[in-house]
């Protein structure tokens, strides 16, 4: 439980009520996905604002208790959920439309490192760049969760992927991911992304770092080149100049797939369908570098925030 707004010290392993399921699907908790949106709601910066104490963590992974007749699940069900906060707990209720089925082939740890990176870049890539099998797909940070993410799900949808990384272990985690060919910051990303592409630049560049990379990467665009905002792990919000979108024709989307899941609620159920058979391919492969108990929530969102972690972490509950 984030008992004050101090970042992870702020964190509390705490008794509290079971939740009750309110209508909702309740799942007896194996694993929780540990992600900055966590990070920043330990320090009331995320765009919901929860005052304490509560329990971060955006997706689960576990058993099914009870559900609803209808909502399309049943008591010992595996199921892993997506919700805006409360993940870090031993039980957790959720509505229906915000569960699905975990894959035969996923471990509980797998659904629960994919639940909200897969689904975002999948949503980013898919429904806001409407992406084309063949074009060039940029991603910067691919040495982290939602990069890693993006590398195998772009790949997967038939783009060629070039992975932005900072230094020599993110370029061993975007190669585990399956990048084959990857851009190192020092050695200027404009010029090696223009000279991969023979001086083209990228279809597409998916970005959730921010800061003073987002003012590089515009002018990586292509023609008709669209830019992804998925987050801002360099700590700041850019600026744009909207030039430089009118004279190539391209174009900056948000994307904000958490808060979507209101908007249209079968999106978290379209994408698991089209998901799944990526990962029983093995076009999709969870890069998870660290698990802990979840005793050790505070120690996971404080390994994330001082980069001490590639790919994604999670919390085994029961460990």
């Amino acid at each position: 439980m984030v008992t004050e707004l101090s970042g992870p010290a702020g964190l509390r392993l705490l008794d509290v009520d079971q939740p009750s399921p309110d209508g909702g699907v309740l799942i007896d908790v194996a694993a929780a996905g540990v992600s900055f949106p966590d990070l920043l709601l330990t320090r009331g910066r995320y765009q919901e604002r929860p005052e304490p104490p509560f329990a971060p963590g955006l997706e689960v992974a576990g058993t099914v208790v009870s559900a609803p007749a209808d909502s399309g699940h049943a008591e010992g069900d595996r199921a892993a959920a997506f919700m805006p906060h409360g993940g870090y707990a031993e039980r957790v209720a959720v509505p229906a439309h915000r569960v699905v089925a975990i894959p035969p082939e996923a471990s509980f740890e797998v659904a629960a490192a994919m639940l909200v990176n897969y689904h975002t870049v999948l949503f980013a890539l898919e429904r806001r760049a409407a992406i084309r099998a063949g074009e060039v797909l940029v991603v910067l940070g691919a040495g982290g969760g939602i990069g890693t993410a993006a590398v195998q799900v772009g790949a997967a949808l038939g783009a060629r992927v070039l992975a932005v990384v900072r230094d020599e272990a993110g370029r061993e985690t975007a190669t585990r991911a399956g990048a084959e060919e990857v851009i190192d910051l020092g050695d200027g990303l404009r010029d090696r992304a223009r000279e991969l592409t023979g001086g083209r630049g990228a279809d597409v560049i998916l970005d959730p770092v921010g800061g003073e990379l987002f003012a590089e990467a515009i002018r990586c665009l292509a023609p008709e080149g669209r830019l992804l905002v998925v987050g801002f792990a360099a700590g700041s919000i850019p600026e744009l100049k909207v030039n430089r979108l009118l004279l190539r024709n391209a174009s900056v989307a948000g994307v904000a797939w958490g808060a979507f899941t209101e908007v249209d609620r079968e999106l978290v159920g379209r994408g698991a369908a089209i998901l799944a058979p990526m990962l029983a391919d093995g076009r999709i492969d969870p890069v998870i570098a660290a698990c802990y108990p979840l005793a050790e929530g505070a120690r996971a969102l404080a390994d994330l925030e001082g980069r001490r972690v590639r790919g994604k972490s999670v919390l085994v509950v029961g460990a």
